[in-house]
């Protein structure tokens, strides 16, 4: 059965409506710390011309954790509107409360999302038997595609495989970012996931194996700094070029590691600030890149060709 979703029936579910390379957008912000929108919307514009196939709205990266709802709301909604239906925008809508996630959830979906990622709740370790009435009840919340997002080196909480499974066959429950860098897990999601039901790496380093495995696409830190390569590898990885894919992938190493050699999203602003697309800062408790992280991040743009 397909994936019913604003008007459109999609075959084969979230695997027809979003594949390939994903973003993890950065959230720009200005001087005075507010969101730099212009800088929102040339960002949105790098991606759209660059070949990336999705947008994911104040994730992680887009650290969501130091946005108030207003901004979280309204960050949403602009990026909507640049984009201007030209690729998929995925809204970052998790919280360890289940009210909370769900109004999260509500407010993405009347922003204009066109799906939802929805991370495992952190910090008060719920059992399995909670996290599935937790996503139950944010899938209950939404019209959307509902992207499970397991990252249990962030969260503590681990989204078991079963559990995941049994998820699946909730009707708008559509994929999972899985951010564990396991691929015998994600090879066994891969042979028991039922129809139209997307598995995307959520980790980087791991990202051209598991496509390769056959997941949806990566979504993707790296993206940020260099897309149209990471866009190009994805799309390799996810027809079975494994020596297209591990040529392209050999020059992003260096950024799928140093990108992460500092909390993210660090790194990847200061790249883009080098690159004149923003300003580099974040919101405490994240603080600018050392000295030391400048010179690997330069380090790993340039064997990448991405010009700082």
């Amino acid at each position: 059965m397909g994936l019913y979703h604003r008007g459109v029936i999609y075959g084969e579910g979230l695997t027809d409506m979003i594949r390939g390379s994903i973003v993890a957008l950065v959230t720009p912000f200005n001087a005075s710390g507010a969101v730099d929108y212009d800088a929102l919307k040339r960002l949105v514009e790098f991606h759209a011309s660059a070949g990336t196939r999705g947008i994911v709205a104040v994730g992680t990266t887009g650290e969501s954790a130091t946005l108030t709802h207003t901004e979280d709301h309204e960050v949403i909604r602009a990026t909507v509107e640049y984009v201007a239906g030209r690729i998929p925008v995925i809204a970052g809508a998790g919280s360890n409360s289940t009210a909370e996630a769900c109004q999260l959830t509500e407010a993405a979906t009347q922003a204009g999302a066109d799906a939802i990622l929805s991370v495992a709740p952190y910090y008060n370790k719920p059992p399995q038997t909670g996290l599935l009435a937790h996503f139950r009840a944010v899938a209950e919340s939404t019209d959307l595609p509902v992207i499970l997002y397991n990252v249990p080196g962030r969260t503590v909480t681990d989204i078991a495989d079963d559990t995941t499974l049994e998820l699946a066959e909730v009707s708008n429950i559509a994929g999972i970012k899985d951010a564990t860098g396991n691929l015998e897990r994600a090879q066994c999601l891969l042979k028991q996931r039922p129809s139209g039901f997307a598995v995307y790496s959520g980790d980087d380093p791991t990202a051209m194996e598991l496509c390769l495995l056959g997941g949806d696409g990566d979504i993707s830190v790296t993206a940020n700094v260099a897309p149209q390569l990471m866009a190009q590898m994805i799309e390799c990885a996810m027809a079975g070029k494994r020596a297209e894919a591990q040529a392209l992938n050999e020059k992003l190493l260096g950024l799928h590691s140093n990108l992460s050699m500092e909390p993210n999203p660090i790194p990847s602003k200061w790249a883009l600030s080098e690159m004149g697309l923003m300003r580099a800062d974040c919101r405490l408790p994240l603080v600018p890149l050392t000295d030391e992280g400048q010179y690997a991040v330069r380090q790993a743009c340039e064997k990448a060709g991405v010009n700082l």
